[in-house]
């Protein structure tokens, strides 16, 4: 698979490549290959030479590459080579560098094209019965071809923190893609405790009734109404030697399916409900990428887990419950259960650990979709330092954050007559005031931030790197905050 700039020939590109395969300067389809953008061509040479065939996948103009367009041009050039039921794929290691958009370099590179590759090929067909012969296996290698006897450990490195990071994003569409009646909150808790015993991870999980009578009755009026058993599930990363850091701890709001309890949704698309638990799927996938490498940084995911449902016991609009930090909270809407199970679990963090950081993250609100549309997240928070790193390392490996701001004078929307404050303010700014009421549990001096994911954490439009349904966002811009370390204040 080779990689090839608008206007560039392809004969050119690599002359490693060509002298394997020198067939390549007189293959006919090369003269009607022009690398476009999304363009991927198949070129057959004699069958005795070891690399009888070439897939060449257009970057369009080199002055527009991007990461994105690399991963882009990964998945398209692999999902190729899938309907071709090749068995083994190449790349030249020696073509990254020339690829490399200005600011990074070919170990970037290495890490993109293998994460979009694995990416490319992700699908979920868990339920569906389609006879063997008509379902073409993904290849079965994809190296990264190198001059010499040995692959630089640095290029290796690259190559597996790729293959990492598009492991954990594949579980994190896993359970957003899984049918609610198969990814509940003990499903999610089963999950999270066979990674521990695959990588050596702490894990716990609190049910029902110690959550309850913890005082966590945000948290439990949202799981009043379900069948269904609420966990709180906590997973550690802890390697030897990092016990006494501070962690970096992660909080994801899982709600497993959302009907919006006594405040109704409608019927209109509520099947995709089941991917309210997008923020707890990231951080599973997070951790997933953790265990395979093994980074030496503690961290934390705490994971707040139920259905919201109506029934009989369901919480009502106007009922008053008291929160884990003494707070009291009326509930004007049920349907804005997320933020009532994360302040529960936001203060439970601060009081259990002293976090480095403090990032929560959740399909919260729609009123931020309709602020930044559904391929980019909400990011609100008033740590600077913080706050580019998310931003500026999100838009590195594809997870785009726009920052919206936590004006304390909005606050004045979320007072209650009868409590400390109300679970909902005005229709407008909605994504404001869900986020403020977030922040009215947050301990002074704690660095904190909100990631409202409710956009880009599932999609309907199908693209080479997702097929539709969950995407795992947030998942490498998490890793890459475990990896890189959060920035000074």
């Amino acid at each position: 698979m080779v990689f090839v700039f608008k206007d560039e020939p392809l004969a050119e590109v690599d002359s490693q490549l060509v002298e394997a395969a020198p067939w390549l300067t007189i293959a006919p389809a090369g003269n009607d290959f022009r690398a476009a953008k999304d363009e991927v061509a198949v070129l057959h040479g004699p069958p005795a030479f070891d690399i009888p065939r070439v897939v060449a996948v257009g970057l369009g103009k080199r002055e527009d590459c991007t990461l994105e367009r690399i991963r882009l041009a990964a998945a398209a050039g692999i999902r190729r080579c899938r309907d071709l039921r090749v068995e083994n794929v190449g790349v030249v290691a020696a073509q990254l560098g020339r690829m490399a958009p200005t600011g990074h370099d070919a170990l970037r590179v290495a890490e993109e094209v293998v994460c979009g590759a694995l990416l490319g090929l992700y699908r979920y067909d868990r339920f569906r019965t389609v006879k063997d012969d008509e379902r073409a296996e993904d290849p079965r290698w994809l190296a990264l071809l190198c001059e010499g006897k040995n692959v630089p450990d640095d290029l290796h490195g690259a190559a597996r923190k790729g293959e990492a990071v598009a492991l954990g994003m594949g579980v994190a569409r896993d359970l957003v893609n899984g049918p609610a009646n198969i990814v509940t909150p003990a499903f999610l808790a089963s999950e999270a405790e066979a990674l521990g015993r695959k990588h050596g991870f702490r894990v716990e999980v609190l049910g029902r009734d110690e959550l309850s009578s913890m005082g966590m009755g945000a948290f439990a009026s949202v799981f009043r109404g379900a069948e269904e058993e609420a966990r709180l599930i906590v997973i550690e990363h802890a390697p030897a030697g990092t016990e006494e850091q501070q962690p970096l701890v992660f909080v994801g709001k899982g709600v497993t399916f959302d009907t919006g309890g006594i405040s109704l949704k409608p019927a209109a698309k509520m099947h995709e409900m089941k991917g309210d638990m997008a923020g707890a799927a990231a951080i599973l996938g997070l951790f997933a990428a953790l265990g395979e490498r093994d980074l030496p940084r503690r961290v934390v995911g705490v994971l707040p887990c139920t259905e919201n449902m109506p029934d009989g016991r369901a919480t009502r609009p106007g009922d008053v419950v008291t929160t884990l930090s003494g707070k009291t909270v009326e509930i004007l809407n049920t349907d804005a259960e997320g933020r009532l199970l994360l302040c529960d679990a936001l203060t439970y963090a601060q009081r259990r650990w002293q976090p480095e950081a403090l990032v929560d993250l959740a399909t919260l609100t729609g009123a931020c979709v309709v602020a930044l549309g559904t391929e980019v997240a909400g990011l609100f928070c008033d740590d600077a330092a913080l706050a580019d790193a998310i931003a500026s390392r999100g838009e590195t490996v594809g997870d785009l954050f726009w920052p919206l701001p936590l004006w304390k004078s909005y606050a004045e929307n979320l007072k209650s007559d009868v409590a400390d404050l109300a679970n909902v303010g005005p229709r407008e700014g909605g994504a404001v005031n869900a986020a403020l009421f977030l922040r009215q549990f947050i301990d002074d001096g704690v660095r904190w931030a909100h990631l409202d994911i409710a956009g880009p954490a599932f999609t309907a439009k199908k693209s080479a790197l997702c097929p539709g349904g969950g995407t795992g966002f947030a998942v490498r811009t998490l890793f890459e905050l475990v990896s890189e370390g959060i920035p000074a204040a």
